[in-house]
C-alpha cells in the first residue's frame, strides 16, 4: 500500500494564502524529519531539498479570495485536494494521512491529530508546505513592504497588528478575519469593488462578517 501524507501551512495568518503539500516518500529513513514548527529555518531548508529528492510531492494553494469566500476550513481542504491532485499526476497512492481533525478530502483518508510529529509522510509534507509558504511571503514582502511580511509571515503578531493599525489593510489580507474586520470600512471596500480589486462574492462575504445588512436582504 502506498501512503501519502498531507499537511498545510498558513491556517492562522491574517495575510496571504494557505499552502498544502502532499508527499509519498521514496526514502523513509531521512533523519531529522519532524513537525516543521519544531525545526529551525536552516534545518527546514536543508530538509526541503532532501525531501524533494527522495519523494513524490504535490503542492496546492488556496488564495486569500478563496479563504474569504469559503472560510479557512474549506479553503484548507481545497488546498489539500489540489496538492493531492498534483501528487496523483506523479504516482498513484492508496491512502492519505492528514494532519489535524475534521477535514474531509476527495481521497480515502484519515485525520490524525498532531500527525506531523507521528507520521513521516505528514512531517515531510509539513516541511514542504512551510518552506513554500515562507518563500511566497518573502516575495510578497517586496510588494507590501510596509507590513514586514518577511519577519512575521502574515501571522497576527504584535508587530503585524501594529503595522495594520498604522497603514490599514490590503486586499491580500484575509478580510473576513476578525482582527482585519476591525480595521475595515465600507468606503474602502466599495472603492475596491468598483476598481475590480475584489469581486462581488468576496465583497458580500466580508459585508456579512462585518454585520452590515446588504440591500434587499
Amino acid at each position: 500500500m502506498i501512503i501519502a501524507g498531507v499537511d498545510e501551512a498558513g491556517r492562522g495568518p491574517l495575510f496571504g494564502p494557505v499552502v498544502a503539500a502532499a508527499v509519498v516518500l521514496t526514502k523513509t529513513n531521512i533523519s531529522d524529519i519532524n513537525d516543521s514548527k519544531m525545526l529551525s529555518l536552516k534545518t527546514r531548508e536543508k530538509l526541503f531539498d532532501i525531501i524533494m529528492q527522495h519523494s513524490y510531492y504535490g503542492i496546492g494553494i488556496a488564495t486569500v479570495e478563496e479563504i474569504d469566500k469559503l472560510n479557512i476550513l474549506h479553503a484548507t481542504e481545497l488546498a489539500m485536494n489540489r496538492a493531492l491532485e498534483n501528487l496523483q499526476k506523479k504516482i498513484n497512492f492508496d491512502f492519505v494521512f492528514i494532519d489535524g481533525k475534521n477535514l474531509t478530502l476527495n481521497f480515502p483518508s484519515r485525520c490524525i491529530v498532531k500527525g506531523d510529529s507521528l507520521i513521516k509522510e505528514i512531517a515531510a509534507a509539513s516541511i514542504l508546505a512551510k518552506v513554500v509558504r515562507d518563500r511566497i511571503m518573502f516575495g510578497l514582502s517586496k510588494i507590501y513592504r510596509e507590513y514586514k511580511l518577511d519577519v512575521h509571515k502574515g501571522y497576527p503578531t504584535k508587530l503585524h497588528l501594529e503595522l495594520i493599525q498604522k497603514y490599514g489593510v490590503s486586499p491580500m489580507h484575509r478580510l473576513t478575519f476578525k482582527p482585519i474586520i476591525k480595521n475595515l470600512n465600507l468606503e474602502l471596500l466599495e472603492e475596491w469593488l468598483k476598481r475590480g480589486i475584489i469581486d462581488e462574492e468576496r465583497y458580500s462575504k466580508i459585508i456579512k462578517k462585518m454585520g452590515v445588512p446588504l440591500f434587499g436582504i
